[in-house]
């Protein structure tokens, strides 16, 4: 046999030894995926203190989100996903309540907070109110500073 009829059979040999070794990291990620799904719906449905992800999972999510461009076929990836660090991108609409009570009325406050329902707007402003976050002065909320907090515990 001469020397590039050696070569061309070990190109061969190697090539489908790497469609196999893609093929299975492919039918790990979709099982990963999965995985992940469940453990999701697990921690939100279980009464316990939640499932906890181990420092082997997390490792294993930063090895395939590394390899993630790589990826050709298979289920696309979720559109779900965290912002980096777990931080919020927009305040909660209770957050947003305390920042707008600023003397506008409860119809002003809704409108200003986009997508929420009144109802909901309400009662984040009751919730403040019980927790001596928020007074009504002239049927108008208004923000309390922390020196009134203080002062009224």
């Amino acid at each position: 046999m001469t020397a590039l009829d050696e070569i061309t059979k070990e190109k061969q040999r190697v090539s489908e030894a790497l469609a196999y070794v893609e093929s299975q990291r492919e039918k790990l990620a979709g099982q990963l995926v999965e995985l992940e799904a469940t453990e999701r719906v697990l921690a939100r449905y279980s009464k316990g203190s939640g499932a906890r992800k181990t420092a082997s999972a997390r490792t294993a999510m930063t090895a395939t989100n590394a390899a993630a461009p790589a990826r050709a076929a298979g289920r696309p990836r979720s559109t779900t996903t965290k912002p980096a660090g777990g931080k919020r991108r927009s305040l909660s609409l209770s957050d947003q309540v305390l920042a707008l009570a600023t003397g506008k009325t409860q119809q002003e406050i809704a409108a200003a907070c986009k997508g929420a329902r009144p109802n909901h707007v309400g009662a984040a402003i009751s919730r403040h109110k019980r927790g001596s976050r928020i007074e009504e002065r002239d049927g108008k909320p208004y923000a309390t500073t922390e020196t009134e907090q203080s002062a009224a515990v």
